[in-house]
């Protein structure tokens, strides 16, 4: 039986970059998941009989909304939905699923890289039926279906969905599918890339360490890692999914993931070092002795993607955000392809990749893909480095070193200001605009301004226009200094600075980041007046 619940708008369920991402505590609320959800239904776009794919990171209250979702969805005249079992699936495998069985979209249940647990962070995002987030026109008619929502609807009395078993049950009209959230994914991944040239050097000792950091890519990893390509048992560290994440903070940064970057310094590291983040999106990458930036990692993954079976043909292009650093460009002009700059959020890569101007993309908040599904891809980015590394024989350290004497290095950190009050982070934001005009032809230290402005972007397939981006500070050199606010955090602002210095082949080369960076950390505190407006005389993170 399908039942009305009458309900009034909540303020501030307007999507971020990657959905609606608030407390646990405040989704608790009655009617506040249901209002969202239901005006996802309401707004969304699927023709009749059409299917729903559900999952989500395994972080806490998942459960709870995926049975309350799934309800819904029979209420709202879907077909069918697709869950993975125990409410797992990774946010590149729900992607996977959707695009494999024609979904017309997903929920995924995730606050990504945030902590898990009764008094942290939880999220919903809605995915369209090409299997990437929605669009900005998506997520705007979801928001202003929020502020005038008066009602949801759910059927009731039917048998809760036994989410631990694989198999087919039924609510209401509709069929509800508990599936294997690992196979499908695994199977696409073992298409992709060599796993035999892989299988091959494992035997020939190639090893690595993998932290799954308590979160979704656990499974995942121990599928594909120890039991198809022959990593021994205990590679994958933190493999179990816990709703609390183990009571860390599944981000896979060198502060987060600090016990593998141990490791990696250490005589005993192995040839490669990896992790990904709560939902399974995001990747870090360190070889025995270096740490990849996440910007260089996508150059370095796409300079030599066509090792791998599924490039062999080359790359139709390279896709990164703005405030990602500008070496995936040089590979770019090297192979003689386009290099896009989009704003954050992978659903602006979606666009590139459905029409095939693009192959691979990256943000520097460690998010890397391809065309093989419409999100970030931590587990891919790891298999990419390996199938390289199989086929070449060479070690991380000495890809890297080859890489930057050929296209130069562009030395890159981000600076992360975390929970400012708002107030204070827009009013940093709207002192640094208006002072954008005066900025060329000053100097600050060695470095001189050539170019300031506002970051905008214009869809070169479907035209649409995306302002307000971020503030780019542009030097004679070459160096870059980024200011933006964050979208995926619960709490407040999160301020980023993405500071950049660009050496070329035969410069300066084999430095220490932090030394090379020091002028721009100077100039970005002159420009922006960091510590005035917000009270920090440090960043939280440096990434």
């Amino acid at each position: 039986m399908i039942t009305t619940v009458a309900t009034t708008p909540f303020e501030g369920q307007k999507p971020g970059t990657s959905g609606l991402r608030k407390k646990v505590r405040v989704f608790q609320q009655p009617n506040y998941a249901e209002n969202f959800i239901q005006s996802v239904f309401d707004v969304a776009e699927r023709p009749a009989g059409s299917t729903l794919v559900i999952g989500g990171d395994g972080r806490f209250h998942n459960r709870a909304v995926i049975a309350q979702a799934a309800r819904m969805a029979a209420a709202n005249g879907y077909a069918r939905v697709l869950v993975g079992q125990g409410g797992i699936l990774s946010t590149p495998a729900a992607s996977h699923v959707i695009r494999k069985y024609g979904a017309s979209g997903g929920l995924i249940l995730s606050a990504s890289h945030n902590p898990g647990g009764p008094e942290e962070d939880f999220g919903i995002k809605y995915n369209i039926a090409n299997g990437g987030p929605a669009p900005e026109a998506v997520t705007e008619a979801i928001y202003a279906r929020t502020q005038t929502i008066d009602r949801w609807l759910i059927v009731e009395g039917d048998a809760e969905i036994d989410l631990d078993r694989i198999g087919v049950s039924q609510i209401g009209d509709m069929v509800v599918e508990v599936i294997d959230p690992v196979a499908d994914y695994a199977d696409l991944m073992e298409d992709l890339f060599d796993f035999g040239a892989i299988r091959a050097a494992v035997r020939n000792g190639l090893s690595m360490a993998f932290d799954a950091m308590h979160a979704v890519t656990g499974p995942y990893a121990t599928e594909i890692l120890e039991r198809r390509l022959g990593f021994p048992a205990g590679t994958v560290h933190n493999g179990q999914p816990l709703e609390d994440f183990g009571g860390h903070h599944p981000d896979p940064n060198l502060v987060h993931a600090r016990v593998l970057y141990d490791l990696m310094m250490s005589p005993e590291a192995p040839a490669l070092g990896a992790a990904s983040d709560g939902d399974g999106d995001r990747n870090l990458i360190i070889g025995k002795g270096v740490f990849i930036t996440p910007s260089d990692s996508l150059a370095m993954l796409a300079a030599n993607a066509h090792l791998a079976p599924a490039y062999a043909g080359g790359l139709k292009g390279i896709a990164r955000s703005m405030p990602t650093s500008t070496a995936a460009d040089k590979v770019a002009q090297a192979l003689g392809i386009p290099a896009w700059e989009t704003p954050t959020g992978w659903k602006f890569f979606g666009t590139l990749l459905d029409a095939g101007m693009a192959t691979i993309c990256g943000e520097e908040s460690a998010g890397t893909g391809s065309d093989h599904v419409r999100e970030k891809d931590g587990l891919w980015a790891v298999l990419l480095w390996l199938n390289i590394l199989a086929v070449t024989g060479k070690p991380v350290m000495r890809l890297a070193t080859e890489h930057w004497a050929r296209f130069g290095r562009n030395y890159y950190a981000r600076h992360d200001y975390e929970a400012i009050d708002t107030a204070k982070a827009n009013a940093l934001m709207v002192a640094l605009e208006s002072a954008l005009a005066g900025l060329p032809g000053r100097s600050f230290g060695p470095l001189t301004v050539s170019a300031a402005d506002q970051f905008a972007y214009v869809d070169p397939v479907d035209g649409s226009e995306s302002r307000n981006q971020g503030v780019r500070v542009m030097f004679a050199c070459g160096s870059r200094i980024v200011f933006r606010l964050s979208g995926t955090g619960t709490e407040g602002a999160t301020l980023r600075v993405y500071l950049e210095r660009y050496e070329t082949p035969g410069g300066r080369l084999g430095e220490e980041t932090p030394a090379m960076l020091a002028d721009l950390v100077a100039a970005a505190e002159a420009i922006a007046g960091i510590a005035m407006h917000t009270g920090r005389g440090a960043p939280d993170v440096v990434t």
